[in-house]
């Protein structure tokens, strides 16, 4: 008998391999070739052994569970209450992403009550929770996350972090990721997204109820010095029974989480894995060329010399055709490059029937990246002028590392000859003015849609304000910059372009940068933009959204609403209606009565205060944000508010502001050196 007990005790630690005995759980996975999980979303196991769970697809998201749950609690004697158990897990994973400084969201090793998270999102809630229930804590969820995205509204400390959780993605304890070296005490940073492999300890002690995170690259001992150690009861947080595993979500870069190894123990430290057991991960990029080939093709050309002219001739144009312009500067930003000729075979050569939209500034092309298959918008930038283009493009990588859900991913660059490409996300929904400004094939929006994108592009604009590590100023808010993804949130576009027309601009020469109807006084008057000036751009974009009209009109329905009899003034005449004790009869007549009132007259109201003629008087973004949840309320207008156009017609503005509609009046944009009209707004 005593025999038999002792095998049961045995763990053979391999694939699968695992105990259960008077409530000990211990498990071994070297790879996961046959493992028996539970598997939902993308989640899968490849034929290499590997665990993986987000793909290339996009906003989707994966768990993968070991199927029995651990019982966390151990029977107490007569009359004695269940103790919390310790536990102890360690894993190797790697995130590749197709892009080497681009990422989505992360993932997390997580202890839940249930393996059912249908309810659970994508993207920055990486699979947990959603925007209800993050921070319930009838969640009974504890995790350890890696982190590859700074999401201002979890508090996130930066893009590359690891965080404890408890029933919320706002961390209890959070570092940026990476090692304490044994030897020297020194920090090591790592990247999460360096594509490659990596290993994670975490361990709970229930005695003094400390969590302990560390991380080495794979193959290195565990660091005596852990990543982070908080304290945190467990036993409020677990249930008796509950599933381990991993949770993982994706956005729109293309990126895959793998898990090659993992271990498990409740009550002892996890067992150590086997690393020439774990599987390898996939190659990342093309295959190199066979020898057989390298030493073929010379010979068959030295051998057909006819051939050979034809081939120098075809290379030749070939090579004219996908030439680039790169100089030294450029190598710090070689992973913000694209290269031209896949820009080219991605739009097909810039065909015709790939534009998206066509302007002034230059032109817009839908593109698919040969081997990923993402889908990018490219617009081909004219600009002939090489003064300040090093700034231009460093500023442009800058720009390209902005995270956030209400702003269009700004993927990198090319330069070539005479032009520059710049790389986007491709929104397929298009831009906001094409459902404003009635067009037959795009549905009317409602009020709740409208609300929605209004609040969307105020966080976009509050992130670019305040919560980024620089201040980005847009210098072009509008409805035709604004696009509308598959899930009708407001995405703000074109940010950054103002600065390319700055450098390639006659210095001796002043412009203003902006669209008519948008730009704020002082940035008629001065040509120096601030957040402010954004804010008064801002407020017309409420205005067009509310009642359904482009904020200058060549047709006046309101004759006391026009700066002279040709042109209809949409702010005037809101101003007009709220004196009059109307102002909600100026919503977009193609709602009918179909809207909230109260809501209505919050945006109509902070769309004036946003105008007003003053940058001083004017909110901020944080301002506007909470005026528009609700957390402040919005001060009343003043009774002597006036507008821009209307302190036109005084001896000190007409010249400015006359001056300033003289150049409209020459075009037939209604825009002053207007970039965006073309951009990612034209169709996308």
């Amino acid at each position: 008998m005593a025999a038999k007990a002792l095998l049961l005790l045995v763990v053979a630690v391999g694939v699968g391999a695992g105990v259960e005995a008077a409530g000990a759980v211990e498990f071994a996975y070297d790879g996961f070739g046959g493992a028996d999980l539970a598997l939902d979303g993308m989640a899968t196991v490849t034929p290499a052994g590997l665990l993986l769970l987000t793909n290339d697809t996009n906003m989707s998201k994966a768990h993968a569970f070991r199927p029995d749950p651990v019982t966390f609690r151990r029977p107490a004697g007569a009359g004695g209450a269940a103790t919390m158990s310790s536990f102890s897990t360690t894993f190797v994973f790697a995130i590749v992403s197709e892009f080497l400084d681009l990422s989505t969201s992360g993932f997390a090793f997580l202890v839940a009550p249930s393996t059912d998270l249908s309810t659970a999102m994508p993207q920055q809630y990486l699979g947990l929770f959603n925007g209800t229930d993050n921070g319930d804590a009838r969640n009974r969820v504890f995790a350890v996350e890696f982190d590859t995205v700074r999401n201002p509204e979890f508090a996130d400390i930066n893009n590359n972090h690891v965080g404890v959780d408890v029933n919320s993605l706002n961390s209890s304890a959070a570092e940026p990721a990476g090692y304490y070296d044994d030897g020297t005490g020194t920090f090591r940073n790592l990247s999460l997204i360096s594509r490659e492999p990596m290993q994670v300890w975490v361990d709970y002690d229930a005695a003094t109820t400390e969590v302990t995170v560390a991380m080495a690259p794979v193959r290195s001992p565990r660091p005596k010095r852990p990543l982070l150690s908080t304290r945190i009861d467990l036993s409020k947080v677990i249930a008796d029974t509950a599933y381990v595993g991993f949770s993982s979500a994706s956005s729109i870069v293309l990126v895959k989480h793998y898990v090659l190894g993992w271990s498990f123990s409740l009550g002892g430290a996890a067992p150590a894995l086997d690393y020439a057991k774990l599987p390898k991960l996939p190659r990342i990029g093309p295959k190199p060329r066979s020898k057989a080939l390298t030493i073929a093709l010379p010979i068959a050309t030295t051998a057909a010399v006819l051939a050979a002219v034809a081939i120098g001739f075809l290379l030749l144009r070939r090579r004219l055709r996908y030439a680039e312009l790169r100089e030294d500067w450029e190598l710090e930003f070689g992973p913000h490059r694209f290269a031209y000729k896949d820009l080219y075979d991605a739009t097909g050569g810039f065909k015709d029937k790939r534009l998206l939209g066509a302007g002034g500034f230059g032109r817009v092309y839908k593109g698919v990246l040969p081997g990923s298959g993402t889908a990018v918008a490219v617009k081909r930038v004219s600009h002939e002028s090489r003064q300040g283009m090093k700034e231009f493009v460093a500023e442009v990588v800058s720009i390209g590392r902005l995270r956030h859900r209400n702003l269009v991913q700004l993927l990198g660059y090319c330069r070539r000859k005479g032009e520059l490409l710049l790389v986007y996300d491709y929104i397929p929904n298009g831009s906001l003015d094409k459902y404003l400004h009635c067009r037959d094939d795009k549905p009317v929006l409602d009020w709740a849609q409208r609300l929605h994108i209004i609040k969307g592009v105020a966080a976009g604009l509050l992130y670019m304000h305040e919560d980024w590590e620089k201040v980005v100023i847009h210098r072009d808010i509008k409805a035709s910059n604004v696009l509308v993804d598959g899930e009708m949130n407001g995405r703000l576009g074109d940010f950054g372009l103002a600065r390319l027309y700055d450098h390639g601009a006659d210095p001796q020469t002043t412009h203003v940068v902006g669209t008519m109807g948008y730009l704020a006084p002082e940035l008629v008057r001065t040509g120096k933009a601030t957040t402010l000036s954004d804010v008064f751009a801002f407020g017309a974009f409420l205005l067009e959204v509310a009642c359904g009209r482009r904020p200058i009109e060549e047709d006046d329905v309101d004759g006391n609403a026009a700066v002279d009899e040709d042109h209809f003034v949409l702010v005037d005449w809101v101003l007009g209606h709220w004196r009059n004790g109307s102002i909600t009869s100026v919503v977009d007549a193609k709602l009918g009565s179909d809207y909230d009132a109260v809501e209505a007259d919050l945006v109509l109201r902070l769309g004036l205060a946003c105008l007003h003629p003053s940058p001083a008087a004017r909110p901020s973004m944080r301002q506007v944000t909470q005026y528009l949840d609700g957390s402040a309320p919005l001060p009343e207008l003043p009774a002597t508010y006036v507008t821009f156009s209307t302190l036109a017609g005084t001896e000190t503005y007409q010249p400015l502001f006359f001056d300033s509609w003289s150049v409209r009046r020459s075009t037939a944009a209604m825009s002053v050196a207007t970039m965006s009209d073309i951009g990612l707004s034209g169709g996308r």
